[in-house]
């Protein structure tokens, strides 16, 4: 259980990295993060970030750069920061994903 906090606290450190007009997915956090089979903690972890650490987790996509379902604001929040979509409704990846050095 700490370690899982632990995970959580880093998830939530390493999201508030993600600069503004890029995106990351949820792998590609947990792959940095040295836990390649945990992107779906990394999804829970965000989908309960406490407000007040006013988190930019707007900028996580899935691995085919799918918004989170039933978040309408996401793709406006992306749009305003000029993440450009596909037509297919999907972040281009190719060009907005974040590469962290």
């Amino acid at each position: 259980m700490k370690e899982t906090i632990a995970f959580i606290e880093r998830v939530y450190n390493l999201v508030e990295e993600i600069p503004q007009g890029t995106v990351a997915t949820y792998g590609q956090l947990a792959f940095l993060l040295g836990a390649p089979n945990r992107s779906r903690l990394v999804g829970r972890a965000l989908s309960h970030a406490p407000e007040e650490r006013n988190l930019p987790c707007h900028r996580v996509v899935n691995c085919q750069g799918r918004t989170a379902p039933h978040w309408i604001e996401q793709r406006r929040l992306l749009e305003e920061e000029g993440v450009g979509f596909r037509d297919n409704g999907c972040v281009n990846l190719k060009k907005y994903c974040w590469k962290p050095l």
